[in-house]
């Protein structure tokens, strides 16, 4: 650590740019139009050094973890040394602007005290539409880049506090949303006008010389602690294989695999042996890819640390060339949200076998996104758009937690109220789903069902969602979790959709599209679940009496456990192994799905 530096005084200014990054997080929420940033709060802030170097970031979206870095290399670039007071910067660009997809807007605004430049505050947030081929810019049918919606390069939106009233015209123009994006993007402009004030105020405190010297320390100090929490693992190579579902009618398992290399205090994430990239939209440009390895090392050591850049030069992230997790130009990305789950939850299945105490078996797969969009009779667009969260595996020590976000995403469900109230639909279902979830000693979280009906005359319905095929993972003895499925029901018929689908599915006044997630894994043997857990379950209406008997072997009467009958019941399904494929066929009674021709694949991951 830099020695003019002490430790109190650090600790205080990094609370002071933390303060700043999620002053800029607030007015976004405040400010913004759109639900899936105002409510899912799809969106993320940054403070960087005047080297670009991100300082601290907002409590937001870990699936933007690390994203920043690219981002800020891109623009510095592009425009070194051609910055003013004033200016303001807006790209998208996951191949020239080192953007993640193109619904991501970056508006990122240079600090200049005295005309010096000390440092920038940058903002990316979810837009609502970006034109393209499908609504939202998350058709999963889109095979280039240039099928998804506006691209833009790095660009002036401000130029020495001049709007580019060309730039707004053009964005405007190029979105179903225009009113909805144009109020979000106001909100990123104010935000960094906000970030702008708090960063000047702070470098005039310490003065510009001593704000650097102050910069340089935090990254050291956290470059410092997480060497240290590496160099207390055991060294070694960890690898972990799973598979996305693929895309389309027929998909093919799409395969992720990691490994982990522990060297005394660095640690490589090697992607090495993940699938070819896909003529679908669920590539993941190498900025994804980053902030997914980044995540799952933090999540792994579970030690606060300073949200700046100085602790990602303990890490190194290898990310093959044309494959799913780094593809060639021009692949489509709009929807590769998916993916970042799926490296997530690969990355934690390899860190199992490092930390095991601290590793949930894996969550639901991600949000689901599914997006409704058309236009009313007045000629009015409208769009249903915001994420579906759901649920984790269980671990070590409890059960997986349900109706909370992903914990690579942290976003939150929008209520059916709003939903309601903005757009021509009907929630029909938003509930738990009976006997989801996979079985263990500690179960995983079970899921969630979210039907809509459609109000008005005739819309399109585009989906992303995963889980199906492979579900996701258990622990330690414990079962994988059950499957998601998306349903058509029309004029009393029922239609099962792909995971992805590979077009956008036309919905009539009416008609009902249904998601039921995946609910996550199981961590340990069922069989050693507490039997009064199994009850508060049953009570709380989460399992049903048969499911507690034939599952978990918990038999209850008059709402109590019978202690001699759940002993003799665990002791025959321990010597039946068939019991395992109980929770299967409860899950499907419980959603009334017909999964007659559905099989899972349960893949040696190790």
């Amino acid at each position: 650590m830099t020695s003019n530096v002490d430790p109190i005084t650090l600790e205080v200014f990094q609370n002071a740019l933390a303060s700043i990054a999620d002053e800029l997080a607030l007015v976004i929420m405040r400010s913004a139009y759109s639900n899936i940033v105002r409510d899912s709060m799809d969106y993320s802030t940054a403070v960087c050094d005047h080297k670009g170097l991100t300082i601290a970031q907002g409590l937001t979206t870990p699936v933007h973890l690390g994203s920043f870095p690219h981002a800020m290399r891109s623009l510095i670039e592009a425009y070194e040394g051609k910055m003013s007071p004033g200016d303001v910067f807006i790209f998208n660009d996951p191949y020239e602007a080192g953007g993640m997809h193109l619904p991501d807007f970056y508006v990122i605004k240079p600090v200049f005290v005295q005309d010096r430049l000390e440092g920038y505050v940058a903002t990316l947030a979810h837009q609502i539409d970006v034109g393209g081929i499908a609504p939202g810019g998350m058709g999963v049918f889109s095979q280039e880049i240039f099928q998804e919606g506006l691209r833009i390069p790095i660009l002036k939106l401000f130029d020495k506090g001049q709007a580019n009233e060309a730039i707004f015209s053009l964005i405007k123009i190029n979105t179903r949303m225009p009113d909805s994006l144009m109020g979000d993007l106001r909100a990123q402009v104010s935000a960094c006008t906000t970030g702008d004030k708090g960063m000047i105020s702070l470098v005039n405190k310490y003065g510009g010389d001593s704000f650097r010297e102050h910069c340089e320390a935090l990254h050291d100090y956290a470059e410092k602690i997480i060497r240290k929490q590496i160099a207390e693992l055991p060294d070694g190579r960890y690898a972990y294989e799973d598979y996305l579902d693929g895309v389309g009618e027929n998909p093919e398992p799409i395969k992720f695999c990691v490994s982990v290399n522990i060297t005394g205090n660095h640690v490589e994430i090697d992607w090495t042996g993940t699938s070819p990239q896909v003529k679908a939209a669920i590539n993941g440009p190498l900025p994804t890819t980053h902030a997914m390895s980044y995540l799952g090392v933090r999540c792994a050591i579970a030690t606060q640390m300073p949200n700046c850049e100085g602790y990602m030069r303990a890490i190194s992230v290898t990310a093959p060339k044309g494959s799913i997790v780094n593809p060639f130009e021009p692949a489509a990305c709009g929807a590769r949200g998916i993916i970042c789950f799926r490296m997530f939850d690969t990355l934690l299945g390899a860190f199992s076998q490092v930390v095991p105490d601290r590793i949930p078996a894996a969550n639901e797969g991600g949000s689901t996104a599914p997006h409704i969009a058309g236009r009313d009779i007045h000629n009015k667009p409208f769009m249903v758009s915001g994420g579906l969260m759901g649920c984790w595996g269980g671990n070590e020590s409890c059960d997986g937690m349900e109706g909370i976000s992903n914990p690579a995403a942290n976003l939150g469900n929008t209520p059916i109220e709003l939903l309601e109230s903005r757009q021509p639909i009907e929630i029909t279902k938003y509930a738990f789903i009976t006997n989801s979830g996979g079985p263990g000693s500690q179960r995983g979280g079970v899921a969630l069902v979210r039907g809509y009906r459609l109000l008005e005359e005739a819309a399109e319905l585009v989906v992303r969602s995963d889980r199906r095929s492979v579900p996701p993972y258990g622990l330690g003895d414990g079962f994988p979790g059950t499957p998601s499925w998306n349903v058509i029901y029309s004029d009393g018929n029922q239609k099962l959709l792909p995971a992805c689908p590979m077009e956008a599915v036309p919905m009539k006044k009416g008609d009902e599209f249904v998601h039921y997630q995946a609910g996550a894994g199981g961590y340990g043997d069922p069989l050693n679940r507490d039997p009064k857990k199994v009850l508060r379950d049953t009570m709380n209406e989460l399992f049903s009496l048969d499911y507690a008997a034939e599952v978990y072997g918990v038999i209850i009467e008059n709402e109590e456990v019978s202690s001699e009958e759940t002993a003799k019941k665990r002791k025959i399904l321990r010597a039946d192994k068939s019991h395992k494929g109980a929770y299967m066929r409860h899950f499907h009674k419980a959603i009334g799905v017909d999964f007659s021709n559905w099989q899972p694949h349960f893949f040696n991951k190790r």
